[in-house]
């Protein structure tokens, strides 16, 4: 399994592209990208560009799919299993019209999910991807573009303390989203947290690898989340070549967090 750093890594030679992520809150903290394994990445560019309307870019050797507030990034390895088996469930999307996306995602033959009435009152809908990567569709009229991301969600059986712990290691707030009282919220992203009734597995080498935030001052960042207790994976590294330092760690119920400073700089 490669992550985004350690692609990065293998080529420096590659272009950045502008990520049109949200503007940082007063902690320099915004919503970066979700990391895929995927067997196919070619199908599911294909799907995130014809369906979802993003935009194919290159951010080093990764291919991706680039949205407002998000940038989705593929990694071709079959993932070891989907995400509704994982701490990290699903990811979701505001979209203007749903029932055009509902008609031409069924007219395509893909995996249609239930449509109801969601948390904050409008329609909602899941679809499922190839290899298992679980999407969650929010209606929202009033949207400027087609597609927006909007939110992740977590489920494990530790979901406040979880919650709990977000807040503290961010600075963040514990704000309801609709009628779901546990979850809070960075630029560009709503985190959600629910209850599980069976123990779900960690991201790594899962359909929804891992996740990601971008930092302004990365490296101060890194110092007060150490002061903090956290142990990283990758600690903070620079790749000059690009403008981008990247850090990775895994937080309590096992959903792998990269930070990167750059990626939206270019």
């Amino acid at each position: 399994m490669r992550t985004l750093l350690s692609a990065l890594l293998f080529n420096l030679c590659s272009q950045i592209v502008h990520a049109q992520l949200a503007t940082p809150n007063g902690s320099g903290i915004t919503y970066g990208h979700m990391h895929l394994n995927v067997s196919n990445i070619a199908q599911h560019i294909e799907i995130w560009t014809e369906h979802f309307g993003g935009e194919e870019i290159s951010i080093g050797p990764l291919r991706a799919v680039k949205f407002p507030n998000l940038i989705v990034m593929f990694a071709e390895q079959t993932p070891t299993m989907g995400s509704r088996e994982t701490v990290m469930d699903h990811f979701g999307f505001k979209v203007r019209n749903i029932q055009q996306f509902i008609d031409k995602w069924k007219s395509a033959g893909m995996e249609m999910g239930r449509v109801f009435t969601g948390a904050e009152g409008q329609t909602n809908a899941y679809v499922t991807l190839p290899d298992g990567v679980y999407v969650e569709l929010q209606e929202d009229q009033g949207l400027h573009e087609e597609f927006t991301g909007y939110h992740i969600h977590y489920f494990t059986q530790d979901y406040e303390s979880l919650l709990d712990w977000y807040v503290e290691i961010f600075d963040l707030e514990i704000r309801p989203r609709g009628t779901i009282a546990t979850t809070t919220n960075v630029p560009g992203t709503n985190l959600s947290f629910g209850n599980a009734s069976t123990p779900r597995q960690p991201t790594l080498g899962t359909a929804i690898d891992h996740i990601g935030f971008e930092i302004e001052n990365l490296w101060e960042f890194c110092q007060q989340l150490e002061a903090k207790g956290i142990q990283f994976e990758v600690p903070y590294r620079e790749i000059e070549a690009l403008g981008l330092a990247f850090a990775s760690f895994t937080d309590p119920g096992g959903v792998r967090i990269e930070l990167t400073e750059g990626l939206d700089a270019h």
